[in-house]
This record gives structure tokens, C-alpha cells and sequence, in this order.
């Protein structure tokens, strides 16, 4: 079922009016929905809304609410991913994919070994969000997450703002997640920074700063993965230990 973002004040009694362009671009001229067709919005209280299309014009799209309900489509604890960014369809993925993995926000973080320079990355940064955006709908998120401003690994994981901070570093360390959440249970509420490094990996500095600011250094495993592929099996295998703790 389509998965759309409204307004609560577009909603009066049982029935929403869609009539923002984007919205009724992709409803109307794009899905080209008919009346009796079903549509799934959610708001910005993550109020969703079951509803049934009753009248479509050449502005607006009126549906009749069926069922509403507090979505549950959100991780039970903060996610973040600091990444230093890709090339093209590579960084695109890594967003796309942070997204349906339930993210909160991204960070650029330009490292030592990143493949884009500063300017390039400020000028990307509104394609990811709406990448980001899309995402969001296609998974039925109920909270679209942030790509945040570039900053540097210094100035983020100084600004106190999560609970637990990881770092992801293959040929530097034997210590697996599995293990270091043993010890250090992922709890619900808290927030937590993912940091993941470019395709050349981080610099002999960084790894010093990681060591000098206790922050752990794990791996995924014995195999080399690329940038992208390492964002997409870290944030799982935080999810899975999370969920896995929460169970014994």
C-alpha cells in the first residue's frame, strides 16, 4: 500500500485532503490511484491513517480515514552513523540504506582518507535528505531522519550528545560486537553513534584519537568489506544484539 507524509491539519473528521504538489504528483499523475484505492499517510505525531481514496481532482486527493493508529516502525533506541562519504551511487546507497535500517540522522564526517572534499560534500547534503525523504516512504518510517550538517570526527564525538559511541576499524582489532556488547548492553533510549571510514580506512591519527578518547574499536569480521557494504552489516548487527538482549 503507498505510504505518503501529511500534516495533521490537513486532516477534518474522517476525511485528509492531499493537495501539497509533491504529494499530489506522485498520488495522482504517477500512481494515477483511483477512487476506492487505498492509501497509507502518517503524520507528524506518527499518527498513521488506513485510508480509502473517495474523490480525485486536478488539485487535491480527498480519502476517508478506515483506521489510525501510533506507529510502531521506530528502533527503541537512537541510531546514528558518522561516515566518512562516497562516491556517487555508492554514498547513495549508504543513505538509502541507513534509512531502512532505522537511523535517526547521518553525519559527514570528512576524515583523513575521504574520497570527496568538503565543498563537494555541502552541496550533496540536500540530495541525501531527499533520499532520505523517499526512503522514508518506501519502508514506512514514521519519522523521516536527518542528514546532518559535515563536521569533523573531533567535533562530533566531543559534542556529548550520545550514549555510547562505536567505531568500526578492520585490521586494527579482534574485538567483535558480540563481545563488546556482553559487556556493554545497547539499553532502550539511549543514543548511540555508529562510525564508519572511507574506503582507504582512517588514518594512523584517527586511530589515535579513537584509543585517546576510549572510544571501542571492533570489527566485522575476517573479510575486507567495501564502505558501503560495512554500513549496511554494522547498523544490522547493532539492531540484531539489541533486539537479541532485550530477549534474554
Amino acid at each position: 500500500m503507498p505510504h505518503f507524509f501529511i500534516s495533521s491539519k490537513d486532516i477534518n473528521n474522517d476525511k485528509i485532503v492531499i493537495s501539497d504538489k509533491d504529494n499530489y504528483q506522485h498520488i495522482a499523475k504517477s500512481l494515477r490511484i483511483k477512487k476506492g484505492e487505498n492509501l497509507l499517510l502518517i503524520d507528524e505525531n506518527q499518527i498513521q491513517y488506513e485510508t480509502v481514496v473517495i474523490e480525485v481532482t486536478s488539485k487535491e486527493v480527498t480519502v476517508n480515514i478506515e483506521n489510525s493508529y501510533k506507529s510502531n516502525r521506530n528502533l527503541d533506541f537512537g541510531l546514528y552513523l558518522a561516515q566518512s562519504p562516497l562516491r556517487s551511487d555508492a554514498q547513495s546507497i549508504v543513505i538509502e540504506k541507513a534509512t531502512e535500517l532505522g537511523a535517526k540522522g547521518v553525519y559527514p564526517v570528512i576524515t583523513d582518507n575521504c574520497a570527496l572534499n568538503k565543498s563537494v560534500v555541502e552541496k550533496k547534503i540536500p540530495k541525501w535528505q531527499r533520499i532520505m525523504y523517499e526512503a522514508s516512504k518506501q519502508c514506512e518510517r514514521a519519522i523521516v531522519p536527518t542528514c546532518f550538517e559535515i563536521s569533523s570526527l573531533k567535533d562530533l564525538c566531543r559534542t556529548n550528545k550520545f550514549d555510547k559511541i562505536i567505531a568500526f576499524c578492520e585490521r586494527k582489532t579482534d574485538l567483535t560486537l558480540k563481545q563488546f556488547v556482553a559487556y556493554n548492553p545497547i539499553l532502550p533510549g539511549e543514543n548511540v553513534l555508529v562510525i564508519i571510514g572511507p574506503e582507504g580506512g582512517f588514518s594512523d591519527e584517527e586511530f589515535k584519537f579513537f584509543e585517546n578518547n576510549k572510544i571501542p574499536m571492533l570489527t566485522l569480521g575476517n573479510l575486507i568489506l567495501k564502505a558501503e557494504t560495512a554500513v549496511i552489516v554494522a547498523l544490522g548487527n547493532i539492531i540484531y544484539e539489541f533486539n537479541n538482549y532485550r530477549k534474554n
